[in-house]
């Protein structure tokens, strides 16, 4: 069974971090480590500094006010403007006056703590990472800063760096399930599924109703062929009402290759439901591995909560398979009725015109059976098959010569012991009839 640890639910998301907050509280000023404002400039800040949450806009009025270009800004001043700026949506000046406070102060962290939130919080991942990084080189030891720094270096591709900042990042917060969760996309990609385990069981402690854990759990448990432990997992999350389509049709796929076949049924019907193009897919791929297994009335049933008023191509997906059945229960009339549909809709159709050769021959019209088949051998898809078709007629008809050209060609296409073993047979025959 294929395994896809990561499947759409499972991409990275944004970490839940409250962004303008962080701004917000970065207002206040650390003394001793960052410059100081003039005592204009001061005294303006505490009017405003209550309105960068409430009223950024007008809070930007009035700090642009008072700039003037005899006396600029001081690097203290740039960064409250900058802050505004960021609060009112206005990043490009918000960029540029965290640009300004940090040329005239080189060590003013906060600034280069803000302007890398305005990089991460505009995708300019690349951008932020030199941001954060500085930050920490100048002592920011704040969980958040390690975090989004980790997060923008995996956004960027650099897997190594990123797995060291979350781990960071947990060290000061270990409960933080968006690091958690960036960890756990690292380890996964890096195949670390022994980590990556246990930090989805954390996670699904922490957030028990986002499924997407459930079907990353699954499919780690998958990934070390345990594949009890993942259907009871499963089974668990759909008792919970947690499961949605893609854990109803991992888990319909496990019933199946464990031959529980009410039990795939029902998962897999789950998933017509929510999602009538999936769950029609694999309710007819789970068909055919009946049909291919003996196992008819089961496949019958299957088919029976299928419609056929479909789009065409689920439409003759659909009659190709109940011809499948109908001619593994040797019900000819019935499967040649849904072939002659079949071809209605598509007369070049390899597999259709397989089936309907195969129709022919076991009621013995050996003639029309042969014309089918060389339709099929027409056609890529089904060459291969057809040849072997072709190459067993033209042996019982005792034409040896006709039925090594069609192994020969079968063999070009694909190389099988059993196909050689049977030319060598008909080549011995061929060359004792001269």
């Amino acid at each position: 069974m294929a395994v896809a640890l990561l499947g759409p639910k499972a991409a990275a998301s944004d970490p839940k971090v409250d962004v303008k907050r962080i701004v917000n509280d970065s207002s206040s000023f650390l003394k001793e480590r960052e410059p100081e404002m003039t005592e204009e400039e001061y005294a303006l800040y505490q009017k405003v500094v209550t309105m960068l949450s409430t009223n950024p806009d007008f809070a930007v009025k009035i700090l642009e006010a008072m700039m003037s270009d005899k006396d600029p800004p001081s690097p203290a001043f740039n960064f409250i403007l900058g802050n505004a700026y960021y609060a009112a949506g206005q990043y490009e000046k918000s960029e540029a006056s965290y640009r300004s406070a940090i040329g005239a102060f080189p060590t003013f962290l906060r600034a280069w703590v803000n302007l890398g939130i305005l990089y991460y919080s505009t995708d300019r991942y690349a951008d932020a990472v030199p941001c954060f990084s500085k930050a920490i080189v100048l002592g920011d030891r704040d969980s958040s800063t390690f975090g989004l720094l980790g997060y923008s270096l995996e956004k960027e591709g650099n897997v190594v760096s990123s797995e060291m900042a979350y781990m960071q990042a947990l060290s000061g917060d270990p409960s933080n399930s968006d690091w958690k969760e960036g960890l756990l996309r690292i380890c996964i990609a890096g195949k670390q599924y022994g980590r990556a385990e246990s930090l989805v069981r954390s996670l699904i402690k922490d957030r028990p109703t986002e499924s997407q854990f459930w079907l990353i759990y699954a499919n780690i448990l998958l990934s070390d062929n345990r594949k009890l432990q993942a259907t009871i997992l499963l089974e668990t999350a759909d008792g919970m009402g947690i499961a949605g389509t893609e854990e109803e049709s991992l888990l319909g796929d496990l019933y199946a290759d464990q031959g529980l076949i009410p039990e795939a049924g029902a998962a897999y019907s789950k998933v017509l439901a929510a999602s009538p193009e999936l769950g029609e897919r694999k309710l007819l791929r789970y068909a055919q591995v009946l049909i291919a297994g003996g196992q008819l009335a089961s496949a019958e049933n299957v088919l029976g909560s299928l419609q056929t008023d479909k789009a065409q191509e689920s439409q003759m997906e659909i009659l190709q398979t109940k011809a499948d059945l109908y001619a593994a229960q040797e019900r000819w009339p019935e499967a040649m009725r849904e072939i002659d549909s079949l071809l209605n809709l598509s007369p070049l159709n390899g597999r259709a015109l397989l089936s309907q050769g195969r129709a022919f021959a076991s009621e013995g019209d050996v003639p029309r059976a042969t014309l089918s088949f060389e339709e099929a051998y027409r056609i890529a898809s089904t060459q291969y098959t057809a040849s072997l078709e072709l190459a067993n007629i033209e042996l019982k008809n005792r034409h040896y010569s006709k039925s090594v050209e069609y192994l020969e060609s079968a063999l070009k296409i694909e190389k099988t012991d059993a196909v050689e073993d049977f030319l060598a047979r008909v080549k011995t025959l061929a060359d004792k009839t001269g």
